[in-house]
């Protein structure tokens, strides 16, 4: 067997009651590529955080070539071998190829930096690499491939034992990724690295890994041979198999259609063909960067529509800001609560009714009766309308964002959600799932955007798939998790203008 590079053990790490590793044990082992995935929130962060000295433990330990530590520092990280490349690149543009290799670790000579060493050292370096890259080029002139090259000779340089690429496929086209694929194999095989390969493409694994493990909800659910686990177990095991149930609510048949997208395109997202329908909540799944926040933010006017058809009740529309969406019915409810939705300063009455002062009377009585009622509807607690809303916590925060559209009488066609319940706690979840369920039964529609399967399928009557921007599947009748984690991890692609764009399924 390989010698261990790196061993982890019993690793935890808490941010006050929450704990977001729970004890994990991995090895990586020398000439292994050792592919680690998981669902956004299960942790993968936070372990490279570990790993590569940016995230201090709570504990456990990292044994490192047979010394062992209890935390380590990015210093002690490199020092031991540790190289890390992230998914956001961290070359910079306006210097040179060589000048981003060498940056904060030059070659100097008298105290002067040795360009024409370092230019040398560059070019064998990236020659090592297979490719004929010249070093004096500034970097600006590289394609994303080639950038990802002066990644991997940035960290080569530091001699690593051990290389960690983070999403390294993530913006590339079929042919760079086969090109960069090429790369990590003879970096493990040929050289002997330990790599530790973080992807979200499950279909990528069998082409590149030698072992897969996969992390859910803080924990290691298993680590296998990549031979002995296929796609379908993988995702599987990043989301466990659970079928839609009917006893959330009763799902009437669905009304007519409210909104119509047809070859519906915004900056990032499209084609996208959809017919939401009064009374049905629409689940909108993918995975980081899939085009969930830029579709939702293009239908209230946020972003632009570049082409296809928009129609609100049956008549074409053209919204270009918030306002305009409003005027229509359409509202959004956006990811980052505290800096796109909540009014921190302002009073829960005022955050309640901000959008609303305009059309309803100005007595201070009709603003605490429309208050008093939805508090109540909305379960807020504590229902303070003089309290500001940073005083109340994620869930009752959340809900006071949604509840503000949801004012009877306010006129909503169609509440857009994302990501509703991040950082809510389980029983706040409940209240808000109540209420979209409650909106949709008086003929509301409502599209959910979640990167959480089981939310998405545990409140949805249809999902809408996407992955790179492009519409994967339309799912309706039974839905399971493992089957809408699977769609969403497509890599498999069809090239059109050297972008990946995935085919279309709808079932």
């Amino acid at each position: 067997m390989a010698s261990e590079i790196v061993k982890i053990s019993g690793l935890r790490k808490s941010y006050g009651p929450i704990e977001v590793l729970k004890g994990v044990d991995l090895t990586f082992r020398e000439g292994e590529i050792h592919a680690f995935i998981g669902a956004n929130g299960a942790g993968k962060s936070t372990l490279l955080g570990c790993l590569s000295g940016a995230t201090a433990p709570s504990s456990g330990k990292i044994v490192v070539n047979g010394e062992s530590f209890g935390h380590l520092t990015p210093r002690l990280a490199i020092r031991n071998g540790i190289g890390i490349i992230y998914q956001h690149f961290q070359v910079i543009e306006g210097l040179s190829v060589a000048d981003n290799i060498f940056l904060g670790s030059e070659i100097k000579k008298w105290g002067v930096v040795d360009r024409r060493t370092q230019i040398e050292y560059a070019r064998r370096l990236l020659a090592r690499l297979s490719s004929s890259i010249d070093p004096n080029l500034p970097l600006e002139k590289l394609s994303i491939g080639e950038r990802q090259i002066v990644e991997i000779a940035r960290a080569l340089h530091l001699h690593p034992k051990i290389l960690i690429l983070d999403e390294p496929t993530a913006a590339l086209s079929g042919r760079e990724m086969e090109a960069l694929h090429d790369v990590v194999r003879q970096l493990a095989k040929q050289e002997g690295l330990a790599i530790v390969y973080v992807t979200h493409l499950l279909d990528e694994i069998a082409d590149i890994a030698d072992i897969v493990t996969v992390l859910r909800d803080g924990a290691v659910v298993w680590t296998r041979p990549a031979s002995e686990a296929p796609v379908e177990e993988i995702a599987r095991a990043i989301a466990p198999r659970l079928a839609r149930g009917n006893s959330a609510r009763s799902r009437a048949a669905a009304g007519h259609t409210i909104v119509r997208l047809k070859d519906y395109r915004s900056d990032f997202t499209g084609p996208v063909d959809l017919d939401l329908r009064q009374g049905e909540i629409v689940g909108l799944y993918g995975l980081l960067g899939s085009g969930r926040t830029d579709l939702l933010e293009s239908l209230v006017g946020a972003r632009n529509r570049v082409a296809g058809v928009y129609e609100i009740g049956g008549g074409a529309v053209q919204l270009n800001n918030p306002s305009a969406a409003l005027a229509e019915g359409v509202a959004l409810v956006a990811s980052d609560r505290n800096q796109q939705s909540l009014f921190g300063e302002l009073p829960a009455i005022d955050n309640l009714l901000i959008p609303h002062y305009a059309g309803i009377a100005r007595k201070r009585s009709t603003h605490q009766s429309l208050f008093d009622q939805a508090a109540e509807a909305l379960n807020l607690v504590p229902r303070k309308p003089n309290l500001s809303g940073s005083r109340f916590s994620g869930g009752n925060a959340q809900k006071l964002v949604m509840g503000r559209w949801l004012l009877p009488d306010l006129g909503t066609r169609v509440l857009l959600l994302d990501e509703p319940t991040q950082g809510v706690d389980i029983g706040a979840r409940e209240d808000l799932y109540r209420l979209l369920f409650q909106f949709v039964a008086t003929g509301g529609a409502v599209v959910v955007a979640s990167s959480d399967p089981a939310e998405i399928v545990a409140v949805s009557d249809r999902v809408l798939v996407l992955a790179h921007g492009q519409q994967i599947a339309l799912l309706d009748g039974e839905i399971h998790e493992d089957q809408i984690v699977q769609l969403a991890h497509q890599s498999k692609a069809v090239i059109s203008g050297g972008r990946r764009r995935a085919a279309t399924v709808t079932e």
